[in-house]
């Protein structure tokens, strides 16, 4: 199954990209260009939902819808690049039942 997960690629001025998605904190990537970035991101975000898998957590909904961005965002950043990356979605375990004795 595949999702579509909002991610937004932040460029650095005389850098690479670096990219996340809010609704999967904590999985982050950086590629040399925009299709590089795509790439490592999609690659990030299936590794990461197959680790959460692993180990028995759910994995997120996608939710966001956008972003907003304030001044001191733009700092270190020449531009943003918002789109959504649809990414393959491994099946969860079915979970146990617990067993009183």
């Amino acid at each position: 199954m595949t999702r579509k997960f909002l991610v937004v690629y932040a460029k650095s001025p005389g850098s690479n990209f670096a990219g996340q998605a809010p609704d999967v904190p904590g999985c982050v990537s950086a590629g040399d260009t925009l299709d590089e970035m795509r790439a490592m991101m999609r690659e990030g975000l299936e590794s990461h939902f197959e680790v959460m898998i692993e180990h028995g957590e759910t994995i997120p909904e996608p939710a966001a819808t956008g972003v907003e961005f304030k001044d001191e965002d733009f700092d270190d950043v020449e531009y943003f690049v918002v789109e959504h990356l649809e990414v393959r979605v491994p099946a969860e375990k079915p979970r146990r039942a617990a067993i009183s004795v």
